[in-house]
């Protein structure tokens, strides 16, 4: 199995309380792994941890993945209804900047072909202060795939979306998994997304964690 994140007995401790001791998985390459486990286990801890070793490297963890080639999604931003940029705009503030101030071409067919892989070019002058949950989400997304990762961290970004919004994003993922090679590494509590979507389950329990392949149940097309 090839690996994008290795960890092997890694203490973390915050504030003087212990989250994990020993902890050791890895998290398998071009898959879809749910990060799992109760609230306060310490799972954006974790990720929060991982991501910092870029720059502080350790002997515990291992990243087979530059920073530049891994993203992270928060949960659903609330933002004002007159937030100034309109959908395509903030998606591409996720591109590559070059020393010029406007997209080169290769950037601007880069930004279509994410808007329509996103399902966000119909409404990509919309402002995105008005945009749903669902379609802010999607520009959450997409934003961060004009970055065109390998790795991409995605932090309970359902939790706020209606069951519509919520399988529509999640097959949108499920088919960048397939066709981009993307891995990716999804913290969720919602058990019927982990059923259907989960290659596997990164359990995490006080101290420790436990990596289970799952199989998955009948995915919703909507």
């Amino acid at each position: 199995m090839n690996s994008i994140i290795e960890v092997h007995n890694l203490n973390l401790s915050v504030q003087g309380k212990q989250l994990f001791k020993n902890l050791t998985f890895k998290v398998p390459a071009n898959k879809l792994t749910c990060l799992t486990g109760e609230n306060g286990v310490g799972k954006t801890t974790l990720i929060k941890y991982l991501l910092g070793t870029f720059s502080h490297p350790d002997k515990e963890t291992k990243l087979n993945v530059s920073s530049q080639k891994t993203q992270y999604v928060p949960q659903l931003r609330n933002l004002d209804a007159e937030f100034p940029l309109n959908i395509c705009d903030f998606v591409g503030l996720g591109l590559k900047k070059s020393f010029l101030p406007w997209h080169t071409p290769k950037e601007r067919i880069l930004l279509e072909h994410v808007l329509n892989e996103t399902s966000l070019t119909a409404i990509k002058d919309r402002p995105l202060g008005a945009a749903s949950g669902g379609e802010k989400q999607r520009a959450f997304l997409a934003q961060a795939l004009c970055a065109e990762p390998k790795l991409l961290i995605l932090d309970e970004s359902t939790a706020s979306l209606d069951k519509n919004s919520k399988y529509s994003l999640m097959n949108l993922i499920e088919r960048l998994v397939q066709t981009k090679e993307i891995t990716v590494l999804f913290i969720t509590h919602d058990p019927e997304l982990i059923a259907r979507y989960a290659d596997y389950e990164l359990k995490l329990a006080k101290q420790n964690g436990q990596l289970l392949r799952k199989d998955r149940g009948s995915h919703v097309t909507i």
